[in-house]
């Protein structure tokens, strides 16, 4: 069995700029990176500004496990599938990190034979909007220091700057740091910290903003720490937005790639889900929208993270709202779910599949609180018995919700034309206006609650001593009327990663409230979650390598 970087390797790539006809970009709208990679200019918004939008499929799952779910490359092969039947379709998706490719995953371009390529490039350094992230980033960081170093005209609290470094790696050592050592010219020393790059503040402002000078404007807007007398201090003050959106002048354009099957595939920003808002661009999403009949995207991790966040968060902002969404399960995962060890998933256990189930249940409830129609699509695994997907199937029918068999790993496009019919019958469905969770304008407590209750089914909110001071002092600012984005464990949905299933009876503990005003959220940070990743024992780094040729193995 070859693997997906052999699989990868062995595909024949078309020419981007064939591919960028495929949905009408025109050549003077395509910067090409090389024969198979472009980005698009924003020109093509104002082009077809007046164009109506084609239909939006978000895609999530479960609750992941390390069994897998596939939620790329489920999306990728319903993309293929949909063209398959005669549709134009364009798949949006986030752009993988380098710290879990070289962490725990070893890549993110979907699997098999639904994949996004050049897959080494995109989870590599692609076209460089990682690193354009990165720059930006640190140069508030630098230019912070410097402002201190040179007088501090604003009188800024060294004790209370929020604005951390970031670094586009898992890299536990950087999580608390202390800069400013080496005596008066390396300026004055004070406690810092890194957050992976994904989980910028940065890269949420890439993934909301809607042009490069709304970029530049949230840039201005962001809040990086206190003066002495205890008022928030904005970037604007500073007066460096401009130099930072001069860094991502390209970075804000999305990025066109292929799949397997050449379906067109716009790939830009990439948030983590369970620490950040886990969704693209927006500005990629409504470029897809624009080009294809269908525009399929997805949001990280299970449906209470990043498809919570894209409802509550990304459609808000974007004025949009999926016409169907697809709720990607295994039976692995499910089995996992209903108390199987990881290590036995192998063998049947039609009862645990049962029991499991009730988290599939509870996202496909969560789904129903948008109003948006819902199919479950099963990502078949070869351990998969008929008797194991019979009964999944009979439980979503017994549920009321449409499901199909993706059988896309194995055989791409083909293995999605089931699921892809399910998908066109529920977008021949009448569309429901937008309708979000919460209202903005609630207090902090009050929209967490409603999130915590509503979506991850448990009984309430503690805030500890630290986020209660935290969110008074955002009322008192008038910062608090904003949406919320729950940094939480993706393992379980409660905050504890070793309750499975669809656990009841807990509460969520918030340990850190943080404003992100650039963005336009408020971060409620729960438990004991990281904003900055470890390596594992054994990392998927020490798998791979690259010969004399240029050829690469090991990543996936």
């Amino acid at each position: 069995m070859l693997s997906d970087i052999e699989i990868a390797q062995k595909n024949v790539m078309e020419p981007i700029s064939k591919i960028a006809d495929k949905v009408g970009i025109l050549p003077e709208e395509l910067e090409q990176y090389g024969h198979y990679k472009a980005k698009i200019s924003l020109d093509v918004l104002k082009r077809l500004e007046k164009k109506p939008d084609g239909k939006l499929v978000l895609v999530t799952a479960i609750t992941p496990t390390p069994a897998g779910e596939g939620k790329s490359t489920t999306s990728i092969g319903l993309a293929q599938a949909l063209n398959r039947v005669g549709k134009k379709a364009v798949v949006a998706l986030r752009e993988p990190s380098l710290g879990p490719v070289f962490g725990i995953k070893g890549g993110a371009a979907g699997g098999g034979y639904a994949q996004v390529v050049p897959m080494d490039d995109i989870n590599l350094h692609f076209t460089g909007d990682m690193h354009a992230i990165t720059a930006a980033n640190n140069l508030l960081s630098a230019m912070i220091d410097n402002h201190i170093h040179h007088g501090n005209e604003l009188r800024l609290d060294a004790r209370q700057i929020t604005w951390r470094r970031v670094m586009d790696m898992n890299d536990r050592a950087l999580r608390n740091v202390v800069v400013g050592l080496g005596g008066k010219v390396c300026g004055f020393p004070r406690q810092d910290a890194f957050t992976i790059t994904v989980a910028s503040e940065i890269m949420a402002i890439l993934c909301l903003a809607k042009d490069l000078e709304d970029l530049k404007a949230r840039f201005g807007r962001i809040v990086i720490g206190c003066d002495l007398d205890g008022n928030p201090v904005h970037v604007h003050q500073l007066g460096c937005e401009g130099a930072m959106a001069m860094l991502m002048k390209d970075a804000i354009k999305p990025n066109l790639v292929q799949t397997l099957e050449h379906t067109p595939a716009i790939i830009h920003g990439g948030p983590f889900a369970n620490i950040a808002h886990g969704c693209n661009s927006l500005l990629a999403t409504k470029m897809a929208l624009k080009l294809g009949d269908i525009a399929i995207t997805e949001a990280g991790f299970g449906a209470d993270l990043g498809a919570e966040k894209f409802m509550d968060i990304k459609c808000r902002f974007a004025g949009i709202k999926p016409d169907a969404v697809v709720i990607v399960a295994t039976v692995r995962a499910l089995k996992m779910h209903g108390g199987v060890d990881k290590k036995n998933l192998q063998e049947e256990n039609v009862e645990a599949l049962k029991k499991g189930f009730a988290n599939l249940a509870k996202h496909i409830e969560n789904m129903r609180l948008f109003d948006v129609p819902v199919v479950v699509g099963i990502n078949k695994f070869i351990s998969d018995t008929d008797e194991e997907i019979a009964t999944l199937r009979k439980l979503c029918e017994d549920y009321g919700v449409e499901v199909a068999l993706n059988n896309c790993w194995a055989e791409g496009g083909k293995g999605g034309v089931e699921m892809g019919e399910k998908v066109l019958k529920l977008l021949q469905k009448p569309k429901t206006p937008y309708k979000p969770l919460y209202d903005v304008n609630a207090s902090i407590p009050e929209k967490m609650e409603t999130i915590v209750k509503k979506v991850y089914g448990g009984d309430g909110v503690i805030f500890e001593g630290n986020a209660q001071k935290q969110i008074k002092e955002l009322e008192a600012f008038g910062l608090d009327k904003m949406p919320i984005c729950v940094a939480k464990t993706q393992y379980s949905l409660s905050d504890n990663p070793a309750l499975l299933g669809a656990p009841k009876g807990f509460k969520v503990t918030v340990k850190d409230v943080r404003v992100c005003t650039g963005a336009g959220f408020i971060v409620c940070q729960t438990s004991n979650i990281m904003t900055m990743p470890g390596l594992p024992k054994v990392p998927a780094a020490n798998r791979m390598d690259i010969d004399e040729n240029g050829v690469i193995t090991g990543l996936f």
